[in-house]
């Protein structure tokens, strides 16, 4: 088994050097592996507070980046109708904060879920309540039922532009190098209940969503681009199931977007492999791969991806936090301090 990792290793440098989009020199190569935690329970201001008093010691923990998903918690204003909260995060909290992470040797990247996610539940959020008309389904799917998410319309060129300017703001108040852009999840493209997307091919209509932001955030606001990457991997191929993997027709997507995208698969079960990471670095892609709360699928991630660790695309590893409910609690995530142990052992070894 060893030695079938050594070769597919060797056969993901080989091929990365040759593709079609091949890794622009204007970007940087990390050397330094990231040790990343996404942290979902950032809602308000007060929020802000504690997780600035967090920092320090999630830096002591090992951790050197943070994806911050922001939403439509931050006090917009562009767009003030889009604020979800009560005591929204200021960009006065958010210079601080980024300070601190600075301070601390922790990368800060914003987070914001685009294209899917535009609901949870019952709740539609402020995007598709004030514009419906930016509804990908609109009118369809009542109080939410018989859909994951509701999504936007990516063939609607006014959501980009009111969504453009809200990462820009927080591109802004961040002082972001980097954004992370989500896209996790998306099963509505091409819907029989779309009035645009009906019987249209989802992996260009995916493609689309992705190159735009692209467009914006690498090509005129000059920083990276991270995003979630479930739809890019075909289930027909790859054993992953429909959660982390594409069964409605938008993993050709990957042939149609950017090579310098950091691609974040996330795998949360325990396996003997975890096949989209050589998928990914063979196209030539920097992957994150992301982990959950099985310790033991923690390590089993760490373990497969680390064996191609030599290769300068495979950039760290990611903490996802989903069940953690209070920031104070990321202290004490077993995940987390699993994980970073684990990471510890394998970067020794590597050259």
């Amino acid at each position: 088994m060893k030695l079938l990792r050594i070769l597919i290793t060797l056969m993901v440098v080989l091929i990365s050097t040759s593709c079609i989009y091949s890794n622009d020199s204007s970007y940087p190569q990390t050397k330094k592996k990231w040790h990343g935690v996404h942290i979902l329970r950032v809602y308000t201001s007060q929020d802000v507070d504690t997780l600035i008093r967090l920092v320090p010691r999630i830096s002591q923990l090992g951790l050197n980046a943070i994806i911050l998903e922001l939403d439509f918690n931050f006090k917009y204003e562009s767009h003030p109708e889009l604020i979800l909260q009560k005591d929204p995060i200021t960009k006065e909290k958010a210079s601080i904060l980024t300070k601190i992470c600075k301070k601390n040797g922790i990368k800060l990247i914003p987070m914001f879920q685009c294209l899917g996610h535009q609901s949870w539940a019952k709740e539609t959020y402020p995007l598709l309540l004030n514009y419906p008309e930016f509804d990908i389904t609109p009118g369809a799917y009542p109080n939410n039922d018989s859909i994951y998410c509701r999504e936007w319309d990516p063939l609607n060129p006014s959501v980009n532009h009111i969504v453009f300017e809200l990462l820009d703001e927080l591109i802004d108040a961040f002082a972001a190098d980097a954004f992370h852009v989500g896209m996790d999840e998306v099963f509505l493209l091409g819907d029989k209940k779309s009035p645009t997307t009906r019987s249209k091919d989802p992996a260009i209509l995916f493609a689309k969503a992705v190159n735009d932001l692209y467009n914006h955030l690498v090509k005129k606001r000059h920083i990276e681009m991270l995003m979630w990457s479930d739809r890019l991997i075909d289930g027909g191929k790859y054993d992953f199931g429909e959660w982390q993997s594409s069964f409605n027709g938008t993993a050709p997507a990957i042939d149609m977007i950017p090579r310098d995208i950091i691609m974040c698969p996330w795998h949360y079960e325990d396996r003997k492999s975890y096949p989209s990471i050589p998928m990914f670095l063979a196209k030539g892609f920097r992957v994150l791969p992301a982990s959950y709360e099985d310790t033991t699928a923690v390590k089993s991630l760490i373990a497969y991806s680390y064996d191609f660790a030599e290769n300068d695309n495979m950039i760290g590893h990611l903490f996802t936090t989903w069940s953690v409910h209070s920031i104070d609690s990321l202290l004490s995530f077993d995940a987390i301090k699993v994980g970073l142990t684990t990471l510890k052992r394998f970067e020794s070894n590597i050259k």
